[in-house]
């Protein structure tokens, strides 16, 4: 049956109701208190006015007066007061509404009985045998005998003793207006409810969940925005981990392609200039009569090939270091400015046409815990990169953000930048742009990818665009302490 009734009503019919009932259960029992608490009030206010008669009265009997001749003064507080003398007995000894005094022992009577005990007490409302009327009685105890007094229970004393009824009125005005309220307030609730079961619905099939600010702005709506939200992350997150999962997938199968492209490569780039020495030497063995100048020219060519091979090969295996051993590679504190000023130095020992101008900008110290050779590949490389590609006179280094955390530094220079189509793949190992020129001036093609994974074995982040005043402009990032998140960053 109850099942049956909620399938019928809304949650928020239900509510109403309960509220409904809640208030008005509680207004009668508020209202039966104070009507009972009003009454008793009432009744001890003419308890009081009865209960000064009665002092009165025994005070008269104790200076000898008679209790006809006190009742005939008037001191009577009420028109028809009945009168009664009761010694501690029970034996009723004087009663001004009968003829014949009752034999009827009174002992037993509810105010005698609080007469005896406390000194005074009242019965609001209760039949007498002898006279087959109501009365209200309030009866004192003296030294000798006991004073009732009683008015007639009449339908002036019933509306002396009953309730206001204009407070019975204002009770039920709150009432109703508290439904009123209820109704509103239930039905604000119960759409609230009724979304987010719907809500819920929806999640429990799975369906896409939009971030939509759906629910009143009010404590239950801010909680199910705050749900919705929740159940909208946690979706993205799962959606997010799925893409990772198969980027994870495709970044190692990815790895695997490189890392034969990278052997391909490297196999390539070894075959040139092994076989330019192996040609100058062959010619050297096969004519020793060469004069001098051209053995001179062959050897020093030999010597030059056989330089580019050891940048190749060093270059290669730094790269391979940072991929496979990342977290061999010992970290210590490093002074940023050192290095730096070493890059300036350098500089200033280049043949005139590679030396360019370096114009630093640091303000202060800057200490970064990590590897000194890789920190140092990152400058340095950036030099030889701006040296013999950008053709210009200058390159700056600016330090533009230190916090605790990290720091970011601005590496440019003058020259004459790149075509854009070029810009996401500088960093790409053996990308060249102009490939004879690269070879010409000994370039390895992989500086940059040096650049790139150094950077990222120290927590950072790297990128390169154009200067609007020409030239390009590397922007990176280093992390100032080593954690686990980067102490093992392999980047292809």
């Amino acid at each position: 049956m109850a099942t049956a009734l909620r399938s019928r009503l809304s949650y928020h019919r239900r509510l109403f109701l309960l509220l409904v009932t809640f208030s008005w259960v509680l207004t009668a029992c508020f209202v039966l208190f104070q009507y009972g608490r009003e009454k008793r009030f009432k009744a001890e206010r003419l308890d009081a006015r009865l209960q000064l008669f009665n002092l009165r009265m025994l005070d008269a009997l104790d200076e000898g007066v008679a209790p006809a001749a006190f009742i005939a003064r008037g001191n009577e507080p009420f028109g028809d007061l009945r009168v009664t003398l009761i010694d501690l007995s029970g034996r009723v000894l004087f009663d001004t509404s009968l003829d014949t005094l009752t034999a009827a022992n009174h002992l037993d009577r509810p105010e005698i009985v609080g007469a005896l005990n406390d000194g005074t007490g009242y019965t609001i409302r209760r039949h007498s045998a002898s006279t087959d009327h109501y009365y209200f009685y309030s009866a004192m105890r003296g030294e000798r005998c006991i004073v009732r007094s009683a008015v007639p229970y009449s339908v002036t004393l019933r509306e002396v003793l009953a309730a206001d009824r204009e407070f019975l009125w204002f009770m039920l005005a709150i009432t109703l207006l508290m439904s009123i309220a209820a109704y509103f307030a239930t039905r604000r609730l119960g759409h609230n409810i009724t979304s987010l079961n719907e809500f819920a619905e929806r999640a429990e099939r799975g369906e896409q969940i939009d971030v939509e600010e759906t629910f009143p702005h009010d404590e239950l709506g801010d909680i199910s925005n705050h749900i919705v939200r929740l159940y909208a992350t946690l979706q993205q997150t799962s959606a997010d981990r799925d893409r990772e999962h198969a980027l994870a997938l495709h970044e190692e199968q990815e790895k695997i392609r490189i890392k034969k492209q990278l052997t391909n490569n490297i196999n390539h780039e070894l075959k040139t200039p092994v076989a330019v020495i192996r040609g100058y030497l062959e010619t050297l063995l096969a004519n020793p009569g060469l004069d001098a100048a051209r053995r001179t020219d062959f050897l020093e060519k030999s010597a030059a090939q056989a330089e580019r091979l050891r940048r190749l090969l060093a270059d290669v295996g730094t790269i391979t270091r940072m991929d496979e051993g990342s977290e061999l590679i010992r970290r210590e504190p490093v002074v940023l400015n050192d290095l730096i000023a070493d890059v300036a130095a350098d500089m200033e020992l280049r043949p005139v046409e590679q030396r360019l101008r370096v114009n630093v900008d640091f303000p202060h110290r800057v200490t970064v815990e990590g590897s000194p050779s890789l920190l140092a590949s990152i400058f340095r490389n950036l030099a030889d990169n701006a040296a013999a590609y950008s053709g210009g006179r200058d390159i700056f280094i600016r330090l533009e953000d230190d916090t605790d955390e990290e720091c970011t530094i601005l590496f440019a220079d003058n020259g004459i930048g790149v075509d854009e189509e070029h810009l996401p793949h500088l960093f790409e190992r053996f990308y060249r742009i102009d490939k004879g020129r690269s070879r010409k001036l000994g370039g390895t093609g992989l500086g940059l990818a040096i650049v790139r994974n150094a950077v990222a074995f120290h927590g950072g982040t790297i990128t390169v665009h154009n200067r609007r005043e020409g030239g390009l402009e590397f922007r990176f990032t280093l992390r100032k302490h080593s954690s686990s998140r980067n102490s093992s960053v392999t980047v292809l």
